[in-house]
């Protein structure tokens, strides 16, 4: 077993543009003064990185790496869940997705995607460069819009969605795998990977590739009222990345799992800050620990009550009080006799 690495923190929702979440620097300092251990990069704000320079030059990798390290702190994964997400995208959701992308290619879907794939290629290589094995992504969807099967769907038309999908996704898969790196797809509403049988389907389209893995967040599981320590069981080999967030599920006479249109604080089900909600992470981080999960604890902050900052110092003391230092021996060990083989031979009587 080992001993889960943490706490880090997912930048994505902190970056902004007063200080000190405008510059590498200032949210190193942030991050390192609240106790946290790793940062999770997103990799779309250049003010912070530049993923194609990184996967050309060795050298701004190591730059980049030392800096990180000036403040106590490592590179837990990059993340392209924003690019990842324009690998596959349905017509119906081209201008919501749009501005995911740079400026001159919005309005143009094949070049979108175009971008998207060379971008998750250059994270293959920039992950290499930094010392990384694993790398945080969305899957894209070309289904989403049909999960609910009415009107019927036609018969071949989710098998067709996800070959499609995994034309797209294998010579990603084939890059990471030449950098040595596991791809984490972020098991998600609004992506064709949504929960465990949507990713055997995928698995199955990408002939098992070893490097299609999981990041495992157990909050959309919750929203979706699936038994999130189960799929631990189901899917531990293949679990490599983690984010800590909580989430809550009150279904009432007026709404359950769909939400009925209504903000996300008026949910039926709602994400919170880790401690917040209704996920038992003592029994996760036990679940992990047992299976040996080696990578990182990492807090995502989506909240729709608590200040960012708050959560985000709160969370830092979570996950350290949650992480499992585990034991170099077992506890009956003082019981413990030498091997006998005649003996144990003498007791199985023969």
């Amino acid at each position: 077993m080992t001993t889960i690495q943490g706490p880090a923190v997912f930048l994505a929702q902190f970056i902004g543009d007063k200080a000190p979440f405008d510059s590498l620097d200032g949210i190193c300092q942030w991050a390192s003064d609240l106790g946290f251990k790793g940062i999770q990069m997103p990799t779309l704000d250049a003010r912070f990185i530049d993923l194609q320079k990184v996967a050309e030059s060795k050298t701004y990798a190591d730059e980049l790496t030392g800096k990180v390290a000036s403040y106590g702190l490592q590179i837990s994964e990059l993340s392209t869940h924003l690019q990842g997400q324009l690998v596959a995208v349905h017509p119906a959701y081209d201008d919501f997705f749009d501005g995911f992308a740079p400026a001159a290619l919005r309005g143009n879907p094949k070049a979108r995607q175009e971008w998207a794939v060379q971008q998750m290629k250059y994270a293959a290589k920039a992950s290499q460069n930094l010392g990384l094995n694993a790398h945080a992504t969305f899957s894209g969807s070309l289904l989403w819009q049909y999960f609910h099967p009415w009107p019927q769907r036609p018969p071949g038309l989710i098998e067709e969605g996800f070959a499609e999908l995994a034309k797209r996704w294998l010579p990603i898969l084939n890059e990471f795998d030449q950098n040595g790196v596991d791809v984490c797809y972020e098991i998600h509403p609004g992506e064709d990977l949504f929960d465990g049988e949507t990713y055997e389907m995928f698995l199955k389209a990408v002939n098992n590739h070893s490097r299609a893995c999981l990041l495992y967040d157990p909050s959309h599981f919750v929203l979706q009222q699936l038994d999130y320590i189960q799929y631990i069981d189901f899917y531990h080999e293949r679990i490599k990345a983690f984010h800590v967030k909580d989430a809550e599920f009150n279904p009432t006479g007026k709404q359950g799992t769909f939400g009925g249109y209504q903000s996300w604080a008026n949910r039926a089900g709602r994400y919170r800050s880790p401690g917040d909600g209704q996920i038992d992470f003592k029994t996760i981080f036990s679940k992990l620990a047992q299976y040996d999960y080696k990578g990182w604890a990492v807090m995502e902050w989506e909240c729709c009550i608590k200040n960012q900052e708050d959560g985000a110092r709160e969370g830092a003391e979570f996950i350290k009080k949650h992480i499992i230092k585990v034991t170099d021996k077992a506890f009956d060990d003082f019981a413990a006799v030498e091997t006998n083989t005649q003996l144990n031979r003498k007791n199985l009587g023969l």
